[in-house]
């Protein structure tokens, strides 16, 4: 009996001591952890002990600040690594490198995990101000990321986009909180490009521009239960500007709140002579709620952010298959719904069903114009209820 006991102890310890090997805290590669002097080198040692490892490993990052230039956690790794923020990183304000647009890059890894609860400090609003100099950092990239889990993290005041990908599949966002002033520019929450399978649940950001951006490439994305506020809506583009982009499809919305955003439902594509046509499609959106939002569903054929593009020919973007069902709130603008596409390329099967949207405020004010809804080279149907009345 006392030998299997010493047995089964023996094999504990293995277990423990093992599952403590494949952890690698940054704590034991000497940071100075004091959110002013460059702790990047004692992250790559940490990151490049667990890449190196067998089996699941995790880089274990504990409460305290830590202030690191752009790095990048690049596999492919032997492990499968967990990066356990539950401290503070902190960007550098004046980024000390031309070349480097990105704080925290991933590239290349299979069954990534981020998670933790901690916190990613941009620092933004002293980056801003900085005249000229180097690129304004998006706070984390991945790239060519596969079959992976970003949850429990908190972004702060991004210098550029919160969160970026590239090349990426299959990959959940979950419970995260995004933040920046809404007069932050090009704070981007979440943006992507020739990423599929992506899923973004219970995610709040607020931020300076679009809560989330899909670009050219996207593909099979399903959000649901985002707030968005302040910010720029979720927003299928831009695109349809440059010869080497792809078609958007199979966009999935759902059970997300927009409060104070500029836009909601969004879909911009540039009036541009492009050498080949594009598509999006396959979009639904439903059960939506809208709250003071000044263009609650927009589909914009002639995206034009600076506003002296000089538009000469109609957007070569496709626009077909896209549904509108339960979108209720209020409108801060004259225009709930806006339908302005392509007239060489008319929206093909834009459905809308019961959309009640009403103005911001006393509705029944004697001097307010009603709400209306505006509609050009658009071809679909309507269903159920309609306020303001269905141009479709």
């Amino acid at each position: 009996m006392a030998r299997w006991i010493i047995l089964i102890c023996l094999l504990v310890s293995i277990v423990e001591a093992r599952r403590h090997r494949n952890q690698f805290n940054v704590r034991n590669y000497k940071p100075i952890a004091n959110g002013k002097n460059d702790d990047t080198r004692a992250f790559l040692s940490a990151w490049g002990d667990a890449c190196k490892s067998r089996g699941r490993a995790s880089v274990v990052v504990p409460e305290g600040q830590y202030l690191l230039n752009p790095i990048v956690f690049s596999g492919p790794c032997r492990a499968l690594v967990t990066f356990e923020l539950k401290g503070t990183l902190i960007a550098p304000a004046n980024n000390p490198s031309p070349s480097n647009t990105t704080w925290l890059n991933f590239r290349y890894l299979n069954q990534l995990t981020v998670n933790g609860g901690g916190l990613l400090d941009g620092q933004g609003p002293l980056a801003w101000g900085l005249k000229g100099g180097n690129p304004l950092l998006i706070s984390l990239g991945f790239a060519f990321i596969n079959n992976s889990n970003i949850n429990n993290i908190r972004s702060s005041n991004s210098q550029n986009a919160h969160i970026s990908m590239f090349q990426c599949a299959n990959i959940t966002f979950s419970n995260l909180n995004i933040t920046a002033p809404g007069h932050s520019p090009n704070t981007d929450g979440i943006k992507m490009a020739q990423s599929e399978g992506i899923n973004i649940n219970h995610v709040h950001i607020s931020t300076g521009d679009d809560c989330v951006a899909m670009l050219s490439g996207t593909k099979n994305v399903n959000i649901s239960n985002v707030y968005c506020g302040p910010g720029h809506g979720i927003s299928v583009g831009s695109f349809g500007h440059n010869s080497d982009e792809f078609d958007i499809e199979e966009i999935f919305v759902k059970n997300c709140t927009f409060k104070d955003t500029t836009n909601g439902l969004r879909i911009k594509t540039w009036a541009s002579p492009l050498n080949h046509p594009l598509k999006a499609s396959n979009i639904v959106y439903e059960d939506i709620t809208m709250i003071d939002v000044f263009h609650p569903i927009n589909i914009d054929q002639e995206y034009c952010p600076r506003r002296n593009c000089g538009i000469k020919v109609p957007s070569r973007v496709q626009i077909s298959d896209v549904k509108y069902r339960n979108i209720h709130g209020t409108c801060k603008g004259d225009v709930a719904v806006t339908f302005k596409c392509s007239a060489s390329n008319p929206c093909q099967n834009i459905s809308t069903e019961n959309i009640d949207l009403r103005r911001k405020g006393n509705h029944h004010h004697h001097r307010q114009k009603p709400l209306r809804n505006f509609c050009s080279n658009v071809h679909g149907v309507s269903h159920g209820k309609q306020k303001p009345q269905a141009c479709v």
